[in-house]
């Protein structure tokens, strides 16, 4: 039972497949897997299943077309009757259709050829829409070209720009595009050169103009300050005009002692007034430095730039070789870097970035350490004052000007006051040449003045006073020499040349003050005293000169007093200022008298030693002449005559020399009679030299020199007196007794002067054989002398024990 009804199940499986089969909704691979599935003989029993299936099917179409077969005779039978009637029909087509051929080939042909203009109209109008994209590209293009040829690079670069952002996506399936995008990187490098190469001539150009720019710059500023000088006098016209005065004579207005500096024409007022932009053309470094900005490489362009000027710098700063000869090395030098920092200014101001406040900074810092150690190491070398002058008004210039442009300048003005003490040792050089000189044509004698106007000439140049030589009547003389108004003249000068230098320094009246005193007191007591101590050694300098240079000194120590009002007259510095510094004039003028004073005792003794020196006694005479030598009546008249000449000088000056003359007079007779070449002398030579001790000592109380109180003079030849009137009067008893004695009457003859002279006549006594031939007294006289000169001797001895 269970396998029928399993037999019974499969036949049903069987049957779902094949219905399966037929409706094609499952695929056929499933449908026959489900059939074999590992029944045994699933295969057959399928087969036979599909082929009793088949017989079905072809009995039921067998059925369907038995029914329709009637319908199929009937219709074929209807084909067979309209078949002659298609035979017609076709032949009828066949030929309408031959006719409508033929009949249509010419519109065949027409309508071929407008499908071919309607192609080419297409074509035509995607050609034109093609063009018209590219046109805006190629005459960007051609107008790139043009601005290269043009050179407007600046221009070149933005169409490039543009080229490249807008039109070139537009068209950049085109081979001639592609072209184009190569093509830009070289222009670009081109223009880079190009820019880079203009940027060259430029810098060698400005290198060539700096000395035009700064000496326009230069001269801008000197007119500038001209300007506010002549401001500031009108302002201050109302205070009065300011003079200097010296008696009576209206000198050189102070604010008249203006700069000779070169710029100085007559017609530059009248000339058009320059700037940096009229003298060099900027533009190849604006372009240069918008073409690498906009190539994004500024950073080169301004490394490069920089890099450049500071190898000009360093050119510019160079200075000449022979720079300190003339003013005019010295204002192409300034000229140069005024010239470059004028530019650097330029560019800092009209620029961004391509120069920074630092960076000129830091190049000014360097610049000034080289220009200071320049003008430090070439003003070294000037002698001349004038140009010294120059080359300070020039670097007063230069700072103004750059100091105008907001360059920091204290350094170059500290370097004014180095130079200023540079400027008083050519000062004082020039000046001690000019006192020379002076000195050399000065005749060393009064001034001679024959009438008034030659009186007021010289009162105007030297200030003098003296009411009694205004009431002599003419021809008269002053008593100074002509070389005092001049050295009064060339102090005055020395003061208004330093006084051109102290104004450029932009200082007060104080510091101007102070100045000006101080470079006048080293003119005083350095170079015209050395020039007066010179004058006073020198050896054709005689006791009449020496005279008169007193006189003169004494003249220009009063004058000092009129130097400095004429000082407190040009800075306007009262002298009783707390700071004020005086003149030394008084001291310089002491020390050369004095050295005047020293030398004319030198020289008159000097003088004394020549007459002495042409004695010659007769030592071992027998008797005295009578008379004085005529040597030492020459030598009284020669003293006589000089202390008439002495009239002049202070009384006390005069005193001292004439005493001085006579000690020394005194100490060469006396080193005379002493002299150990003299090995013998006779008492008519010790009496032959009283007479002329006698004309000594007649000298000395004639008072040749008014002011000496009794015998003061006298007592210059006192030692003298007291040893020949021990030796004339042979009181050695006297003399022996009383030595030692304040009231001894031969207390000034010293034992040991005393027996040397006695030695003297005992070895003239013995070698003359005279005294074998004498009378007893003189045999006495003998025997005295030698008693004497044991006694002598004994109290040498003791006087050296003693000592």
């Amino acid at each position: 039972m269970y396998g029928l009804l399993l037999e019974e199940d499969k036949d049903q499986d069987y049957e779902n497949a094949l219905v399966e089969i037929e409706s094609f909704e499952l695929p056929i691979e499933t449908t026959l897997r489900s059939v074999y599935d590992d029944q045994p003989n699933a295969h057959q029993k399928f087969m036979e299943k599909l082929d009793a299936c088949i017989r079905n099917h072809d009995k039921e179409i067998e059925k369907m077309c038995n029914f329709h077969h009637q319908g199929f005779v009937d219709a074929i039978t209807e084909l067979l009757k309209v078949r002659t009637d298609a035979e017609k029909l076709k032949v009828q087509v066949t030929d309408t259709n031959c006719k409508l051929q033929d009949a249509g080939k010419e519109v065949i042909a027409q309508t071929e050829d407008i499908i071919r203009c309607r192609i080419q109209q297409r074509n035509i109008t995607t050609v034109v829409e093609k063009l018209q994209c590219c046109l805006p590209v190629l005459e960007m293009y051609s107008k790139l070209k043009e601005q290269m040829n043009a050179k407007r690079y600046y221009s070149a670069l933005k169409t490039m720009e543009q080229l490249e952002n807008i039109y070139f996506p537009r068209v950049s399936q085109y081979r001639f595009c592609q072209i184009m995008i190569e093509n830009l990187p070289k222009l670009r490098e081109d223009i880079k050169e190009i820019s880079m190469s203009d940027l060259k001539d430029f810098l060698e150009s400005i290198r060539k103009h700096s000395n035009k720019i700064g000496e326009t710059a230069m001269k801008q500023a000197q007119q500038q300050k001209i300007f506010n000088v002549i401001l500031q006098k009108q302002n201050n016209i109302n205070m009065g005009r300011n003079m200097c005065i010296t008696n009576g004579k209206i000198l050189q207005e102070r604010n008249e002692v203006t700069s000779t500096y070169a710029f100085e024409e007559e017609d530059e007022n009248e000339e058009e007034v320059l700037t940096v932009q009229d003298l060099v053309d900027f533009s190849p470094v604006y372009r240069c430095l918008h073409i690498y900005s906009v190539l994004g490489d500024e950073e080169t362009f301004e490394n490069y730039y920089r890099k450049q000027r500071k190898k000009q710098a360093r050119l510019v700063l160079q200075p000449q070789p022979n720079m300190h000869e003339t003013v005019d090395g010295y204002r192409r030098y300034f000229s140069q870097i005024v010239g470059f920092f004028v530019v650097e200014d330029h560019i800092l101001h009209v620029t961004q970035g391509l120069v920074t406040r630092a960076y000129t900074d830091e190049l000014w810092n360097m610049a000034l350490s080289k220009i200071i150690a320049v003008l430090r190491a070439h003003s070294s070398y000037c002698t001349d004052p004038d140009l010294v002058l120059e080359l300070i008004n020039l670097i007063v210039v230069f700072a103004d000007t750059l100091q105008g442009y907001g360059f920091p300048v204290n350094r170059l003005f500290d370097l004014l006051f180095e130079i200023r003490d540079q400027y008083n040792e050519t000062l004082l050089k020039k000046w001690a040449g000019v006192f020379r000189e002076i000195f050399e044509e000065d005749n060393c004698s009064p001034i001679p003045v024959a009438n008034e106007e030659e009186y007021k000439i010289i009162i105007s140049k030297f200030p003098f006073q003296d009411p009694d030589l205004e009431k002599h009547s003419f021809p008269k003389k002053f008593p100074m020499s002509q070389s005092v108004p001049h050295i009064y003249i060339q102090v005055k000068e020395f003061i208004y040349a330093s006084l051109k230098f102290s104004e450029s320094l932009h200082r007060s009246s104080t510091e101007i003050d102070d100045m000006l005193r101080k470079s006048t007191n080293l003119l005083l007591t350095r170079t015209l005293s050395s020039c007066l101590q010179n004058l006073i050694k020198k050896p054709h300098i005689g006791l009449t000169e020496l005279v008169q240079i007193i006189i003169n000194t004494t003249h220009l120590e009063q004058a000092c007093k009129y130097l400095e009002d004429f000082i407190t007259n040009i800075t306007n510095i009262s002298q009783e200022t707390v700071h004020t510094t005086r003149l030394y004039g008084l001291s310089t003028f002491k020390d050369a008298r004095h050295s005047a004073e020293g030398e004319i005792y030198t020289k008159l003794n000097q003088k004394i030693d020549e007459f002495v020196q042409l004695a010659d006694y007769d030592w071992t005479m027998s008797e005295p002449d009578g008379r004085a030598s005529g040597y030492l009546m020459d030598l009284i008249n020669f003293l006589r005559s000089t202390f008439q000449v002495f009239t002049h000088l202070p009384g006390k000056v005069a005193q001292t020399a004439c005493m001085s003359a006579c000690q020394h007079l005194s100490t060469s007779l006396m080193q005379m009679l002493l002299d150990s070449e003299l090995k013998q002398i006779s008492m008519g030579a010790v009496q032959q030299f009283n007479l002329d001790v006698i004309q000594c000592e007649l000298f000395a109380s004639s008072e040749p020199v008014p002011g000496f109180q009794g015998d003061t003079l006298q007592l210059a030849f006192i030692d003298l007196r007291q040893l020949l009137d021990l030796f004339m009067v042979w009181d050695w008893s006297t003399y022996l007794a009383d030595y030692g004695q304040p009231a001894s009457k031969y207390l000034r003859v010293n034992p040991n002067t005393a027996l040397t002279l006695l030695e003297k006549m005992k070895d003239t006594s013995k070698k003359n054989n005279i005294f074998a031939q004498f009378r007893k007294n003189d045999r006495d006289k003998q025997k005295l002398i030698e008693t004497v000169v044991r006694q002598l001797r004994s109290l040498v001895n003791g006087m050296s024990q003693h000592t």
